[in-house]
């Protein structure tokens, strides 16, 4: 698998996309205060091949909306990117910019909403129309690939993107979902601060769901 970690080109994404008008209008008043910061749509990030594809909710004001890259810059991509190099998955253990020479090995990070919402809460109709850009990614999968999804709001998207519906699949951490499609699903509670730090999420049950994966797609391959 090619470890090329450049952003991603998904052929349905927009990063000039501004069709949730609050969420627009936010990245320009943060945009104001921040001229520095990335402020747009944020694209995947990762092998474009990649056998592994992680969903999260939405950019960090500080991590992703300033960098541009997924989980990168901040504490939310702390544990992500230390389990990622521990399972052989990235190519360091550290993320800190778009320019750190950091390369995922078949796998490729995306979100539920592109755009940095207010409070890091995206409204239903914005996740909604944010689906058309993980529901073309996501699509594009072989059978045999897996998802990951970091919390409700991203396992409610990637049954979103394939017209399954929740009730059954139900979230839970550490569940798979063997779908229809002959993609696999897992669930992980997100790994937020706020999660980790009350243990919520421990690295030992974050790590568990990885050796869990490697193993399907060892498995498959």
């Amino acid at each position: 698998m090619s470890t090329d970690s450049t952003l991603s080109t998904n052929p349905a994404f927009n990063i000039n996309c501004r069709q949730c008008e609050r969420l627009a209008h936010f990245l320009d008043e943060v945009k104001d205060k921040h001229p520095s910061y990335f402020c747009k749509p944020v694209p995947a990030f990762g092998d474009a091949n990649a056998q592994l594809v992680i969903v999260g909710l939405a950019p960090g004001m500080h991590g992703a909306n300033k960098t541009g890259r997924p989980f990168t810059g901040d504490y939310a991509g702390v544990l992500l990117y230390e389990t990622l190099y521990k399972y052989g998955f990235a190519t360091r253990p550290v993320s800190v910019s778009a320019d750190d020479g950091l390369q995922l090995i078949n796998c490729r990070i995306s979100n539920a909403v592109k755009c940095l919402p207010p409070d890091n809460k995206p409204l239903p109709a914005e996740i909604n129309t944010c689906n058309q850009y993980i529901a073309a990614e996501l699509n594009a999968l072989k059978a045999g690939s897996v998802m990951l999804a970091l919390g409700n709001v991203a396992h409610a998207a990637v049954l979103k993107a394939f017209d399954l519906k929740l009730k059954d699949y139900k979230f839970a951490h550490a569940a798979r979902h063997a779908l229809p499609n002959g993609l696999v699903l897992y669930d992980s509670y997100h790994c937020s601060r706020y999660n980790t730090q009350t243990k919520r999420l421990t690295e030992a049950m974050f790590h568990e769901v990885f050796v869990r994966i490697a193993a399907e797609l060892n498995r498959g391959s």
